[in-house]
C-alpha cells in the first residue's frame, strides 16, 4: 500500500516539474509555431488538427512515463516523495541555465544520482505511444501469485439451531451452509419476495441429502431466527473489538495484499484489483431480476483459468487442487478468470484502475468522446435527413441513432430467449414499450418509454420527439403485434457498422459518453459560481452529477437506513436553529448593552456576537445543504456516471478554478484511478 502511494505522489512531483518546463518553454516557441504552420502552403484545418492532436499525445505520452520513472524508482529505490523533491529543487538551483534547455526527465536522473547509485538500469524514457505493441499484444511479461479464495464453510455451534414446523432438524453440512446464506439475509426486502424465495428454495434442495429433501418441502415452514440471531450477534462482537483485535486484522490484511494483491507487467510492479475470489451466496440482481436467490457457487481452483508468460513463476494452486487451464495470452490483460453459475458469464481479475493500462484505456476513451464532439452536429445533420428517406432501413437506422443521442439508450445487444431477463436496449425494442402521445402534459409528439434496461433497471420516460421522430415511429408500429420488434430491420451489428463509417471507433456507448460529459460540463457552467462557498459549490455539482445520472438512468433503491439518517440529520438542524436563535438573542442583548455603557469592551462583545451568529449560520447552511443534497440523491447512483461516463478531467478543472478540494469530489480510490487527469487537467480545460 505504502509503494502505491509513493509512487502516486512521486508521479505528482515528477509531473510538477513536467508542466513547469513545458510551460517556459511552450511560451517561447508558440509563436515559432504559429508562424511555421502559417508558411506550409496548402494546409488544411484537418491537417492542422492532426498536428495539434499529436502534440497533445506527446505531451500527455510523456506525463505518463514520469509516472512509470516514479513507480520504478519508488519501488526499488524506496526514495520518498520528499526526496525526490529536494534532490530536483537542488539540481534547479545548482544550474539555473541548464534548467531552461534540458528535459525535466534528465533532470530528474540527475537530482537522484545524487541519492542512490542504483537507478541506471531503470533510466529507460519511454511513452505511452512508444510502449503500444504491435498485433494487439498488451504485455510480454506478466507474473503475479494467483487468485485469494473464499474461506472454507465453518459449521455453526451445536447451541444455533434450525427448525422444521416447529421442531429442531440437524442440517448436512452442504445444507447449512446454504440456510446461513438465507438466514443472514432474513431482515433484508429481498427474502419477501416470492421471487427470491422460489429460486433459493429450489438451488437449496439441490444441495439437501434425500432424507432431507423428503422433509423439507415448504419453505414458509422453516425457521431460521436462530441462525439469524447468531450471525447478528457475531457482527455486534465485531464491532465492539478492541484496537489491538482490529490492528491484528489489518496487518494480516495487509500482508496478503502484499503477497496477492500485486503483479509484475512489463517490469513494472501494477496493483491488482480484485485478487479475492467472491465467496458462495445468493444472487440478488438488480430491480426485479427473474434469477435472484439463486445460490452462487463456490469457485474452486478446478475452475481457474490463469494467465501469466511462459517464462515467469506460474501461480501455485491450493495443495492437493490443480488449476483448470494456464494460458499464456498476452493480447489479453486479465490475470485470472472463471465462469459464474448464474448467467454463465466469465468473470476476471484484472489491475487496478489505477494502473498504466487502465489509466491509458481510460484517456483514449475520453478522447474518442471528445473527437465525436468536433463532428457530432455532421452525424445528427445526416440522420436528420436520413429520417425522410426512401428506404425503410435508412429510416429505422436513423430514428434508432436519434434516440442513442438524445437519450443516451444503450444499443442493446442480441441474447437468447429465455437465458436471462427480459431486458431490451434501443435496437431490440419493442412495440409495446413504447406509447405514441399526439399531445400529452401540454406538448405535442409525446413518447412514452417503459422497458427493463440494464440489470433489470426500469426505464420509464415521457419524452417530446420531433415531428418526423412522431410519424416515423408510427409507421414503424403499423401493422405489429405488441410483441413485434419495433426496429424490425436493425440490429447493433447493422448500427455499429454504420457508426464506424461516421467516424473511426465510434459506437452506441462513445454517444453516451460524450453526451454523459457534455452534460456535466454545461450544467457545471450554468450552476455554479465563484461567489457560493463550499458546500454549496458541491451541491451544485451534485446536482449537474445527478443530470448525467438520470439522463443515463442510473437508479439505486433507497438506502435502508435513509429514514433514519435523515431523522437525525433534521433533528442536527433543529438543534443548530434553537442554537441560532440563542446567539442571535445574546447579540441583541450585547448591542443594547453597548449602547449604554459605549466602552470598548462591549464593542468587543458585540463583535464576538456577530462573529458567533455568522458562524453558526454558515453550520447552519451547510447541515440544510447536505439534507437537500442526501434527498435529491436517494434514488440516484451518482458513482457509476461518475467513475465511467464522466471525462475526470471537467471535474478536476472545476476544482482547480473554484477553489474546491480534489477530495470533496473524489474518494482516495477515486483519486488513484484519475491520478492521471488530475496532473493533466488545469483550471481552464473544457471537454
Amino acid at each position: 500500500m505504502d509503494q502505491t502511494i509513493v509512487a502516486i505522489r512521486s508521479r505528482h512531483v515528477l509531473l510538477h516539474f513536467g508542466s513547469e518546463h513545458r510551460d517556459s518553454s511552450d511560451k517561447k516557441h508558440r509563436d515559432k509555431d504559429k508562424e511555421r504552420l502559417k508558411l506550409k502552403d496548402g494546409s488544411s484545418d484537418k491537417q492542422k488538427d492532426k498536428h495539434k492532436e499529436k502534440k497533445k499525445e506527446e505531451r500527455v505520452g510523456r506525463g505518463l512515463c514520469y509516472f512509470h520513472i516514479a513507480t520504478v524508482l519508488s519501488d526499488n529505490c524506496r526514495l520518498t516523495p520528499r526526496l525526490l523533491i529536494y534532490s530536483g529543487i537542488w539540481c534547479r538551483s545548482q544550474m539555473p541555465l541548464f534548467w531552461h534547455f534540458a528535459q525535466p526527465f534528465w533532470l530528474l536522473v540527475l537530482g537522484c544520482w545524487f541519492t542512490s547509485f542504483h537507478l541506471c538500469a531503470f533510466f529507460i524514457p519511454f511513452r505511452w505511444e512508444e510502449e503500444r505493441y504491435t498485433d494487439g499484444v498488451k504485455w510480454k511479461f506478466l507474473e503475479h501469485k494467483g487468485p485469494v479464495f473464499a474461506p472454507p464453510y465453518e459449521p455453526l455451534p451445536s447451541n444455533v439451531k434450525f427448525y422444521y414446523d416447529g421442531k429442531h432438524m440437524k442440517l448436512s453440512p452442504g445444507a447449512e451452509e446454504v440456510a446461513t446464506f438465507f438466514a443472514k439475509m432474513l431482515d433484508h426486502e429481498y427474502t419477501t419476495k416470492d421471487v427470491f424465495r422460489k429460486n433459493f428454495f429450489k438451488d437449496w434442495r439441490k444441495e439437501m441429502t434425500s432424507e432431507e429433501k423428503s422433509k423439507l418441502t415448504d419453505l414458509n415452514k422453516c425457521d431460521f431466527s436462530e441462525m439469524s440471531e447468531y450471525f447478528k450477534a457475531q457482527s455486534e462482537a465485531r464491532k465492539a473489538m478492541t484496537k489491538e483485535e482490529k490492528l491484528k486484522i489489518k496487518a494480516e490484511n495487509e500482508r496478503i495484499l502484499q503477497e496477492y494483491g500485486f503483479c509484475v507487467m512489463d517490469n513494472h510492479k501494477e496493483r491488482i484489483a480484485n485478487f479475492r475470489i467472491e465467496p458462495p451466496g445468493l444472487f440478488r440482481g438488480r430491480g426485479d431480476h427473474p434469477k435472484m436467490g439463486m445460490l452462487k457457487r463456490r469457485i474452486r481452483p478446478e475452475d481457474i483459468i490463469i494467465n501469466c508468460s511462459k517464462d515467469s513463476n506460474h501461480p501455485k494452486p491450493p495443495p492437493g487442487t490443480k488449476w483448470k487451464e494456464v494460458r499464456h495470452d498476452n493480447k489479453v490483460t486479465w490475470l485470472v478468470s472463471w465462469t459464474e453459475n448464474i448467467q454463465g458469464s466469465i468473470k476476471y481479475i484484472m489491475l487496478n484502475p489505477s494502473s498504466r493500462i487502465k489509466g491509458e484505456k481510460d484517456w483514449q476513451k475520453y478522447e474518442m468522446a471528445r473527437r465525436l464532439k468536433k463532428c457530432v452536429d455532421r452525424i445528427r445533420a445526416q440522420y436528420r435527413e436520413d429520417w425522410k428517406s426512401k428506404e425503410m432501413r435508412i429510416r429505422q437506422r436513423a430514428v434508432a441513432l436519434y434516440f442513442i443521442d438524445k437519450l443516451a439508450l444503450r444499443a442493446g445487444n442480441e441474447k437468447e430467449e429465455g437465458e436471462t431477463a427480459d431486458t431490451v436496449g434501443c435496437c431490440s425494442l419493442r412495440v409495446e414499450h413504447l406509447t405514441l402521445h399526439q399531445e400529452m402534459d401540454g406538448q405535442e409528439y409525446v413518447v412514452e418509454f417503459d422497458f427493463l434496461g440494464k440489470d433489470s433497471i426500469r426505464y420509464y420516460n415521457k419524452v417530446p420527439v420531433e415531428k418526423r421522430v412522431f410519424k416515423n415511429l408510427q409507421l414503424f408500429m403499423e401493422d405489429k403485434e405488441p410483441e413485434d420488434d419495433l426496429f424490425d430491420r436493425l440490429n447493433t451489428s447493422i448500427l455499429n457498422k454504420h457508426l464506424q463509417e461516421l467516424m473511426d471507433g465510434l459506437t452506441a456507448k462513445v454517444f453516451r459518453t460524450y453526451n454523459a460529459s457534455i452534460t456535466l460540463q454545461q450544467q457545471l457552467n450554468e450552476l455554479t459560481t465563484s461567489e457560493d462557498n463550499v458546500p454549496a459549490k458541491i451541491l451544485s455539482y451534485n446536482r449537474a452529477n445527478r443530470a448525467v445520472a438520470v439522463l443515463c438512468n442510473h437508479q439505486r433503491a433507497p438506502p435502508k437506513t435513509f429514514e433514519k439518517s435523515m431523522q437525525n440529520l433534521q433533528t442536527k438542524i433543529d438543534a443548530k436553529k434553537e442554537q441560532l436563535a440563542d446567539a442571535k438573542r445574546e447579540l441583541k442583548s450585547a448591542k443594547a448593552d453597548a449602547k449604554v455603557r459605549r466602552d470598548e469592551k462591549s464593542k468587543k462583545a458585540v463583535e464576538s456576537k456577530k462573529k458567533a451568529v455568522q458562524r453558526i449560520e454558515e453550520q447552519l447552511m451547510k447541515l440544510e445543504v447536505q439534507a437537500t443534497d442526501r434527498e435529491e440523491n436517494k434514488q440516484i447512483a451518482l458513482g457509476t456516471s461518475k467513475l465511467n461516463y464522466l471525462d475526470p478531467r471537467i471535474s478536476v478543472a472545476w476544482c482547480k478554478k473554484l477553489g474546491v478540494p480534489i477530495e470533496k469530489i473524489y474518494n482516495k480510490t477515486q483519486r488513484e484511478k484519475f491520478a492521471w487527469a488530475i496532473d493533466m487537467a488545469e483550471k481552464d480545460y473544457e471537454f
